[in-house]
C-alpha cells in the first residue's frame, strides 16, 4: 500500500459554527443565520428574512449579527448589488467573505427561490465548502476605481479614432495607408485643415513632417478625395470627443500619481537612513525601493502598467501565499484535468480582463528586447507559436511581479539574452557542435577560453524560480 497524502485545508475551508448568508439583489437581500442550537448538540438553528439594501437598513443588520456573534459573512458575487453590502459590515467589524456564483449554485433538483438560496449559501458557508474571492482593501479599491476607468475612457478613445478612420474611408480620404498611424499630429493637422475647408491635396501634403515628407507623391493621390461638409461636421465632432476624452485621462492619471505614493503607505520606499515617505527611496543607495520603482525595472513594463498590476493585485502578497497562487488566481495557467492515468492539459480561464490585458501589452513589449524574458518569448513562439508565448511570458512576468512585492528589499537583475546559451545543458551543446564540426571532415581541439564576466554560472531555470533573492546582493534573478 502506498503511503498516504496529507492535504491541509485552507483557510476558506475551515467549518464554522455561528455563519450569515446574504442572497444578494439590487433592491434587496435574503439573510440567513444559522448558529447552534442550545441543548442540541449537532443541530442548528436556521432564520432567514428579507433586508433592504440601503444603508441604515445594512447598518441595522450589522448590529444585529454583531450581538449573534456570527463568526463570518458570506456574500454572493451577484453583479456590483454585493458592494453595499460587503463595505458596510465589513467597515462594522464582522468577518466578511465574497464567494464566486459558480460555486454556490444550488443543488440539482431543489426549488430556485431567493430563500432556498440563502440557506444553502449559509450551510455550505458553514461547512467550509466555499472559496473566498479576493477583495483589496478599501486604499487599493480606490485606486482601481481610478486606473479602471482610465482604461476604459482610454478604450474608448480608441474607438473614436476608428470611427474617425472609417469615415475618412467613406469620404475617399485613404491617408492611413501612408502615415503609420491616424493619431499622429501631420495627420491630425490634416484633418483639422480639411474641416476648415482646405480641399487640395497638395496644401494638405505640405502639412507632412519628418519622414512623411519623402511619401508627398503618395499622400497627394491619398488625399485626393470626396471630403464635403458633412464629413468636416461629422469629423469636427469625433475631434472634439477625442480631446475630451484625452483631457480625462490626463486628470485621471495625476490622480492615480497623488492616491499612489502618498495615500499608500505600502507602496512607499525607504531611504538609507531608515525613513520612509512619499519621496523616500529615490536615491541609487536606497534599501527600498517605491514599488512603482520596482516593477519598472521588469522588461515590458510602463509606470501606467504598473500602477494598473498593483490597482488589480494590491501590495499584499500574504493574500497569495506563493507566486503559483496568483498565476493561477489570474488564470494564467491551464487547468490540470486527471482521471485514472489519463491527464490532460485543460484551457486556462478568463480571469481579470483588465490585468490580463495589461500583462498581455508587458509580455508582447518585453518580448521585443534583448533580455531574458525577450529570449524566452522568442523560443517559445518558435516551438508553440506567438499566442502561447505570449501567455507563458505574461505568467513569468507575474512570477517576478510577485517576488519583488513579496520582498520589498528585492530589486530585478535580468538574467541576460544568453542566458540559455551560456548555462543551459552546455555540456550538450559542446558535443553536438564538436559531432557536426567532425561530420564535416574536421578535427576539433577544445581550449577553454579566459575568463569571460560576461559569462556567468546561473543557478538552473527551476532553481531560479524557486529562490527570490540571493542573500549577497539581495537581487533576484528572474525566469
Amino acid at each position: 500500500m502506498q503511503q498516504p497524502q496529507e492535504v491541509e485545508d485552507r483557510e476558506g475551508e475551515r467549518t464554522v459554527a455561528r455563519v450569515a448568508a446574504v442572497d444578494v439583489a439590487k433592491a434587496s437581500g435574503v439573510v440567513c443565520t444559522r448558529v447552534p442550537r442550545e441543548g442540541e448538540p449537532g443541530r442548528f438553528t436556521t432564520k432567514v428574512w428579507p433586508v433592504a439594501a440601503t444603508t441604515n437598513a445594512i447598518l441595522e443588520l450589522a448590529d444585529h449579527l454583531a450581538a449573534a456573534q456570527i463568526e463570518k459573512v458570506v456574500l454572493e458575487s451577484t453583479s456590483d448589488y454585493w458592494r453595499p453590502f460587503f463595505y458596510l459590515l465589513e467597515a462594522a467589524g464582522l468577518t466578511v467573505e465574497l464567494v464566486n456564483a459558480r460555486d454556490v449554485k444550488n443543488a440539482p433538483g431543489r426549488p430556485k427561490t431567493d430563500k432556498l438560496d440563502a440557506v444553502w449559501l449559509a450551510r455550505l458557508a458553514g461547512w467550509g465548502m466555499l472559496r473566498p474571492s479576493f477583495v483589496p482593501p478599501a486604499e487599493i479599491r480606490q485606486l482601481r476605481d481610478y486606473t479602471r476607468l482610465r482604461t476604459d475612457l482610454t478604450r474608448e478613445r480608441t474607438r473614436h479614432w476608428q470611427r474617425l478612420e472609417k469615415l475618412l474611408e467613406d469620404a475617399l480620404i485613404k491617408v492611413t495607408t501612408v502615415a503609420s498611424r491616424i493619431d499622429t499630429m501631420p495627420v491630425r493637422d490634416m484633418i483639422e485643415a480639411m474641416i476648415a475647408g482646405q480641399r487640395d491635396p497638395h496644401k494638405l501634403a505640405d502639412l507632412a513632417r519628418g519622414r512623411m515628407k519623402a511619401k508627398r507623391a503618395a499622400l497627394i493621390e491619398a488625399l485626393t478625395g470626396r471630403f464635403d461638409d458633412h464629413h468636416a461636421e461629422l469629423a469636427a465632432i469625433l475631434l472634439a470627443q477625442i480631446d475630451s476624452l484625452t483631457r480625462q485621462v490626463e486628470a485621471l492619471t495625476a490622480r492615480i500619481e497623488q492616491l499612489m505614493i502618498p495615500a499608500i503607505p505600502a507602496a512607499q520606499g525607504v531611504d538609507p537612513d531608515g525613513t520612509t515617505g512619499p519621496l523616500a527611496g529615490r536615491g541609487p543607495d536606497a534599501p527600498v525601493l517605491p514599488a512603482i520603482d520596482r516593477l519598472e525595472q521588469i522588461p515590458g513594463i510602463s509606470r501606467h502598467a504598473a500602477q494598473v498590476i498593483i490597482a488589480e493585485v494590491g501590495l499584499d502578497m500574504t493574500r497569495f501565499p506563493a507566486a503559483a497562487h496568483l498565476v493561477s488566481w489570474a488564470h494564467l495557467c491551464p487547468r490540470t484535468i486527471q482521471s485514472g492515468a489519463s491527464i490532460r492539459p485543460g484551457k486556462t480561464a478568463k480571469g481579470n480582463p483588465y490585468l490580463k490585458g495589461v500583462l498581455g501589452d508587458a509580455a508582447a513589449a518585453a518580448g521585443k528586447t534583448s533580455t531574458f524574458p525577450g529570449e524566452r518569448y522568442r523560443r517559445l513562439a518558435k516551438r508553440r507559436g506567438k499566442l502561447k508565448a505570449l501567455v507563458a511570458i505574461a505568467r513569468t512576468l507575474l512570477v517576478i511581479i510577485w517576488h519583488l512585492l513579496a520582498d520589498r528589499a528585492a530589486r530585478y537583475d535580468d538574467l541576460g539574452d544568453n542566458y540559455y546559451i551560456t548555462t543551459i545543458n552546455t555540456d550538450r551543446k559542446l558535443r553536438s557542435h564538436i559531432r557536426q564540426i567532425q561530420a564535416l571532415g574536421y578535427d576539433v581541439a577544445i581550449t577553454p577560453p579566459p575568463h569571460n564576466p560576461r559569462v556567468r554560472r546561473q543557478p538552473t531555470f527551476a532553481a531560479a524560480l524557486r529562490l527570490r533573492h540571493f542573500p549577497v546582493s539581495s537581487t533576484w534573478y528572474a525566469s
